[in-house]
């Protein structure tokens, strides 16, 4: 492997050394491109060897804009569209140099990503491309999909009526109130499912009754292999048992006595992302693509319908990074289904009782709702039950987030229509949470999808179990989570929320010397809500918990360290994200613009101009206006031009895809048209950052004003109208009060931008 490692890098090296003279040049480039090479692809490629691995592009969809919509079906659109469009218009060039080498290659959009089966020179190729962000592996995943302690045994079809463990969460009292999972959908990416067992087959939503219809009901992302179901499976099959037995423990219901789930009258659809137990990150990430937007059996992404989304998927399955897996591709995957409504239950893992065991993606990513074990006959929490802290990924974050039965589950099994099996495991544990969240939301339907209320809802009704084991103290801990999974009262506390708590405002930024500030809760009469933070430096002094209509005062400590950073308050379901900066040396507390300067860098428009300054007096040149003002407008990584556009803007120029950017989108022209010049090195006159303002924000024909406001501004001055609507908005108030004056032709400093664009863009 070495020998022909260092021939492709010879090569590598070579086309960079014709451009580059300088060594050091040469040896950075080198270092890029292996860098993007994960440990993984180096050593499965060696010695000529082909292997798959997931090319992974820089420029990835953003999705914020889900989080204003109001809808299910609305975020679902959105999501489906923002991430479609993005790897339609990015992947092209890639996919016809795949194409035309005749290389074996699968394009995904959940994540901007192409799966790729090929050798080292294809992969030391690519990621050499300035448009691929990495390169991952993608390994076989053997998955423990059984508690190993726990002899598998076939358990006879003797109707036990409601099974103990059902029961122990009280789900038959939410039936008798009327509510069984009606009207919502639960998805699940397992094993694959014996569709027709007796227990599942009523609740297919691809059975009416009388025939079965698969197209958007499942989907099979085993290519090859299979076991006894073969590969691409046109029908729903469990070629292994453990799918069958998590839906089952969903919603099953024989009608005839076996009521082994907890939502017997939601509906069901799966997708096979495990060959025999064994997962790829491409199988699994496949099947989240495939709930976001099912499409038919034989059919493509091409033809997703998000409105045929799931609301919920449970998930008993791991990823481990010791086996090559690597978490973030699996992250975006997962963020992208929260943002799109879809609530992902996820088995903690069976690798208790040590502390921080909850190591393997999904579960210990914090858009997932973790699932622990306990047993249903004593109550305390299972050994093999995996626990918190995650320190995997220094988040330190708390996991589990609560406690289902996982010990000595009976459900149905995939060796016949009638075959139950009883086994052990988190991922029995898992579709308890699964099957309860659709009762939650068949109870009270104006609360669906809104995931982060379901959380906070289950959290808080469950029975609380203190600990103070894997660092914790008391209540929610490492080891249980919130506690206890209580139906039930979850039920009882979401029936008066006829509709969801709402907040005044969605984020607030702070300089590094922190400060305090508060947002308004709207919510109905008697529907109750919580305010939880995230992080231990934003703190809630007052309103942490209330019913209808309050308030939630907190406050932000300083920030003493050299990151900005950014963390949330949760109330009753909504996110309010608190953003802090740095302190730069040359911007003291009580600076005329210290406020606004530090809002700027909370938000990541500005890291400075090095060496720990800002440099506030110096003016803004026209290349960095163009990367200040789109990242005010939430776009840091604008894609790469095809072309280039301004004949004084090379690729070279650090801000390239910036400046182009603001030409794509109509804010500047440049400087001249023929030839078309963009003078990046001249500084911005305040007459020309109204325009560039008020067009970021979308006002390309400004109002005429009724009368003249500055006296140095005349009707004649090209950029009147913006000028002035610069004044209406409150982003100035002018160079001078008395007499009124604009300064129109004076260089912008940066402090001055700073408060221009946190004023503009409600930084």
């Amino acid at each position: 492997m070495k020998i022909r490692l260092l021939v492709v890098l010879f090569l590598i090296a070579g086309a960079f050394a014709s451009a580059h003279s300088d060594d050091r040049q040469t040896q950075s480039a080198e270092s890029v491109v292996l860098a993007k090479l994960a440990p993984w692809v180096l050593e499965h490629t060696q010695n000529g060897k082909q292997a798959e691995f997931l090319v992974v592009l820089a420029d990835q969809a953003d999705l914020s804009g889900a989080a204003l919509l109001k809808t299910k079906n609305e975020k679902g659109r959105f999501v489906y569209n923002a991430l479609w469009n993005k790897a339609h218009e990015t992947q092209k060039t890639l996919l016809s140099w795949l194409e035309a080498g005749r290389i074996e290659h699968r394009s995904y959009y959940i994540v901007n990503m192409i799966w790729v089966r090929a050798n080292l020179d294809v992969a030391l190729t690519l990621a050499a491309r300035p448009e691929v962000a990495r390169i991952e592996g993608n390994p076989e995943i053997h998955n423990n999909v059984e508690q190993p302690s726990t002899a598998r045994r076939e358990s006879p079809a003797v109707p036990e009526t409601i099974e103990p463990n059902i029961t122990n969460t009280r789900a038959p009292e939410v039936w008798a109130l009327g509510y069984t999972g009606q009207g919502v959908v639960v998805a699940g990416a397992d094993t694959g499912y014996r569709w027709d067992h007796v227990t599942l087959k009523p609740h297919y939503r691809g059975w009416n009754g009388t025939t079965a219809n698969h197209d958007f009901n499942w989907h099979d992302s085993v290519h090859s292999g299979g076991g006894g179901c073969g590969a691409d499976s046109p029908q729903p099959c469990d070629d292994f048992g453990h799918g069958s037995h998590t839906m089952g423990t969903v919603l099953g219901d024989d009608g005839a006595g076996n009521q082994t789930g907890m939502a017997p009258g939601a509906k069901w659809i799966g997708c096979r992302n495990m060959d025999q137990g064994d997962g790829t990150p491409a199988r699994y990430t496949e099947c989240m693509e495939f709930f976001l937007a099912p499409y038919p059996v034989n059919g493509t992404p091409a033809q997703g319908n998000p409105v045929l989304a799931p609301d919920i998927t449970t998930n008993s399955w791991g990823c481990p990074p010791s086996e090559g897996c690597s978490a973030g591709t699996l992250q975006q995957a997962v963020e992208a289904q929260r943002a799109a409504g879809i609530m992902m239950v996820v088995a903690a893992g069976n690798s208790g009782s040590s502390c921080s065991t909850v190591t393997d993606p999904p579960s210990l990513y914090d858009a997932v709702y973790t699932i622990g074990a306990f047993s249903h006959t004593t109550n305390v929490i299972a050994s093999f039950s995996s626990r918190g802290p995650v320190t995997i990924d220094g988040s330190n974050r708390l996991k589990p987030d609560i406690s289902a039965p996982g010990v000595n589950v009976r459900s149905a099994w995939n060796s016949s229509t009638t075959a139950y099996n009883t086994i052990s495991g988190t991922s029995m544990a898992t579709p308890h949470v699964a099957g309860a969240v659709a009762l939650l939301w068949s109870a009270q339907p104006a609360l669906t999808n809104n995931v982060s209320f379901a959380e906070q809802i289950l959290n808080n009704a469950a029975v609380h179990v203190s600990s103070t084991s894997c660092s914790s103290n008391g209540v929610p801990n490492n080891t249980y989570g919130y506690g206890r999974l209580d139906i039930k009262a979850a039920v009882d506390a979401a029936l008066p929320c006829t509709s969801a708590p709402a907040i005044s405002s969605s984020s607030a930024s702070f300089p590094a010397s922190g400060g305090a500030g508060s947002v308004n809760v709207t919510s109905v009469a008697a529907c109750g809500w919580i305010a939880e933070s995230n992080a231990s430096w934003i703190t809630i002094t007052a309103g942490s918990s209330g019913t209808g209509n309050g308030a939630v005062n907190y406050s932000v400590a300083a920030n003493l360290g050299s990151n900005i950073r950014n963390g949330a308050i949760i109330v009753g379901g909504q996110t309010f994200t608190v953003y802090q900066g740095i302190t730069f040396a040359d911007v003291p507390l009580g600076d005329l613009f210290y406020t606004e300067i530090g809002k700027l860098s909370a938000r990541g428009v500005t890291l400075g101009c090095g060496k720990g300054n800002y440099c506030p007096n110096d003016p803004v040149t026209r290349e960095q206006m163009a990367a200040f003002i789109m990242r005010a407008k939430g776009e840091f990584n604008p894609p790469m031009p095809l072309t280039q556009r301004f004949n004084d803007v090379p690729p070279s120029n650090q801000f390239y895809n910036f400046i182009d950017r603001l030409a794509a989108l109509n804010i500047t022209v440049g400087c001249s048209i023929t030839p078309p010049l963009y003078c990046p090195a001249d500084p911005v006159l305040r007459e020309q950052m109204a325009a560039f303002i008020l067009r970021g924000l979308g006002e390309f024909s400004p109002p005429n004003p009724p009368t003249q406001r500055f006296n140095d501004v005349p009707p004649s001055n090209q950029f009147y109208n913006f000028i002035d609507r610069m004044a209406v908005l409150n982003i100035t108030l002018g160079c001078s009060v008395s007499p009124p004056l604009y300064c129109p032709a004076s260089a912008v400093t940066r402090a001055q931008m700073a408060a221009f664009l946190v004023r503009a863009f409600d930084l």
